[in-house]
């Protein structure tokens, strides 16, 4: 149980936020009881999984808008990226030219999660705005804890400091087949980063961790078939947030 302690807000009143003081306590991710009048309360963090090609950036760039439309207040980052030095960390974790070492690479995952926990996602949060994150924490377990063999544990452990403790309210984890996958990164005319020329081996490890991380906590993690057209996947995430969405709105 957390305490949150006296708020007090001034100003112009906005859609959608309670003014005034109040006192209350924290139970979870978002779930704040205020006695009194009420503040502000904490934004939502949803974040979307899956493996490469599986149309992650796809489902983002549409869920975001359509989020806003139904009155919330929402921001998009990635990772790694969001801010400069998770943005360097990103082009140097994905440079094929480079050999990176296992520990290596989940540690620079981590720095690069940590500094866009600290400069972004926690301020948003913090001050009502929901964010909606292409990969976080589960992406490490099931990349690095079990495509790098390094286990779940000992990737979790760094990435609970990294990001002090910050959890999803919500996860859309897109599921899809290896050829599926294959033939949509095919179709993108790019060269594969070096995470991406990991191999079948790699990404069939991944996979196996991500449906163990989504049957281990159903209530935050929702699949989605990612082999359906990209509107009913967009129907689906929806569905999969309108709990959260009706609390917020």
């Amino acid at each position: 149980m957390e305490e949150v302690g006296v708020g007090w807000m001034a100003g112009g009143r906005q859609p959608g936020v309670q003014y005034g003081a109040g006192m209350g306590v924290a139970f979870g991710p978002g779930q704040h009881l205020w006695e009194g009048t009420g503040v502000r309360t904490r934004g939502r963090l949803i974040t979307i999984e899956g493996l490469d090609g599986a149309g992650k950036t796809t489902l983002a760039d549409a869920l975001v808008p359509a989020l806003r439309e139904r009155g919330v207040a929402i921001e998009l980052l990635r990772e790694p990226g969001g801010v400069e030095l998770a943005e360097r960390i990103r082009a140097l974790v994905k440079d094929p030219a480079l050999a990176v070492e296992a520990r290596a690479e989940a540690l620079l995952y981590a720095a690069a999660r940590a500094q866009l926990c600290a400069q972004r996602v926690a301020p948003l949060l913090a001050g009502g705005t929901w964010v909606a994150l292409d990969r976080f924490v589960d992406s490490s377990l099931a990349y690095q804890g079990a495509g790098r063999g390094l286990g779940i544990e000992a990737v979790a452990a760094i990435n609970a400091f990294a990001t002090a403790g910050l959890t999803p309210d919500r996860t859309l984890l897109l599921r899809l087949d290896a050829r599926t996958r294959a033939a949509r990164r095919a179709d993108r005319g790019e060269q594969p980063d070096r995470l991406e020329r990991a191999g079948d081996a790699f990404f069939a490890a991944a996979a196996a961790a991500y449906d163990e991380l989504a049957a281990a906590d159903p209530a935050r993690i929702r699949v989605l078939d990612a082999g359906h057209a990209p509107d009913r996947v967009l129907a689906g995430a929806l569905d999969a947030l309108a709990d959260l969405v009706d609390q917020a709105c």
